[in-house]
């Protein structure tokens, strides 16, 4: 791979189910094009999922700002979606607002490291030639997904609001690493993510954060591995075995 330059943003085209479907494709290529496909995939619960390092093959032929090269100047990150923006037909799907933020902050984590602006981010749509070979991302306004990377850039977004320190039961919310986790609040997360009776020992740690991750994508939650007044709703739900 050359300097790298900027980013292409893409979607998947994968299946309608799963966070993160198209892994496996990403990683191994297709009959008609090896792999690695991309150097990022990003899944629909926001999750970034490291492919690659190197050149990947995602761009194909294509132009932007005068660079030609797109396998070897950009990073590729292929988005998990059906790729159908039409909601008239089957398969259509929505970009999750969850995923969308991830992505923009994502682009302009790698532009800022890159020292570069907003403007060295393009869709794989306005990459592609001849111009309508690729849709992806469909339906997203690149001029606008622009603007907002900028905005994040420069400081000038909002800032993402805060976990609250409680629940309406007064319940803390609750991390890896964190002082003062209370210790019987944690072996009940545990039970409830179901821990056996070895593994229930009050303590946040990976195997915690990593079960409460799985909890909470299953439960339609941000996978951030933190129990807030969000995921202690959702671990109301759940019944302690004997």
């Amino acid at each position: 791979m050359g300097v790298v330059k900027g980013v292409i943003c893409h979607h998947t085209a994968g299946p309608r189910s799963g966070n993160m479907p198209s892994l496996g494709v990403l990683k191994n290529g297709r009959a008609d094009l090896a792999g690695p496909l991309a150097q990022l995939g990003l899944g629909r619960d926001g999750t970034f999922y490291v492919i690659a390092a190197g050149r990947a093959n995602h761009a194909g032929r294509g132009e932007w700002k005068g660079i030609t090269d797109g396998n070897g100047s950009f990073i590729g990150i292929e988005a998990e979606s059906t790729g159908i923006g039409d909601p008239t037909k089957p398969g259509f799907e929505p970009w999750p607002e969850v995923q969308l933020d991830a992505y923009r902050r994502g682009v302009a984590a790698i532009l800022a490291h890159l020292g570069q602006d907003a403007g060295m981010c393009c869709g794989h749509k306005e990459y592609a030639l001849p111009k309508g070979r690729k849709s992806d991302p469909h339906t997203l306004d690149m001029e606008r997904f622009r603007s907002e990377v900028a905005a994040l850039m420069s400081g000038a977004a909002a800032p993402v609001p805060s976990i609250p320190r409680k629940d309406a039961e007064d319940r803390p919310t609750i991390r890896r690493g964190a002082t003062g986790n209370p210790i019987f609040l944690v072996k009940e997360v545990q039970r409830k993510l179901g821990f056996g009776a070895q593994q229930v020992d009050g303590a946040f740690g990976p195997l915690t954060e990593a079960a409460m991750r799985r909890f909470q994508r299953a439960h339609g939650l941000v996978p951030d591995g933190i129990v807030g007044p969000r995921t202690w709703k959702a671990l109301d739900t759940v019944a302690i075995g004997p």
